[in-house]
């Protein structure tokens, strides 16, 4: 799961700037006093959402396709949600991790000075096409 697309409605605030809504998650709500601003909440508050869902192991809906959306008041806008880059920015605690390797790959790396932490993650990046 990486880059997210979800489908926002942004509707005119009667007191100025907007108030957005997301059809797929419908306990979300956000605003915002200009379009930009409006935008960038509605990023956190669908963070929020797939975040929470995650973290409580609820499904996360499939987005809807915008063909399907009345949107009588509102205009569609599409928000973005890296759910990569929120985990590396605020999930990086360091876990530690037991594993087993042959001794002999053991001793030669020591002997080496190899970085076991450094080289795993690496090699973990490698592996799921994750760039730092």
């Amino acid at each position: 799961m990486e880059k997210l697309f979800y489908p926002a409605i942004f509707h005119k605030a009667e007191e100025g700037g907007f108030w957005i809504s997301f059809p797929d998650f419908p306990e979300c709500f956000t605003e915002g006093d200009d379009m930009g601003q409006a935008y960038e909440m509605a990023v956190d508050a669908l963070g929020l959402a797939l975040v929470s869902r995650k973290e409580e192991k609820e499904e996360i809906p499939k987005s809807t396709d915008v063909d399907q959306l009345n949107v009588e008041d509102g205009t569609i806008v599409i928000v973005e949600f890296d759910m990569m880059e929120y985990q590396r920015k605020h999930n990086s605690k360091a876990v530690k991790k037991t594993l087993s390797i042959p001794e002999w790959l053991n001793e030669e790396a020591t002997a080496m000075g190899v970085n076991f932490s450094q080289v795993l993650q690496e090699a973990l990046m490698s592996k799921l096409n994750v760039n730092r």
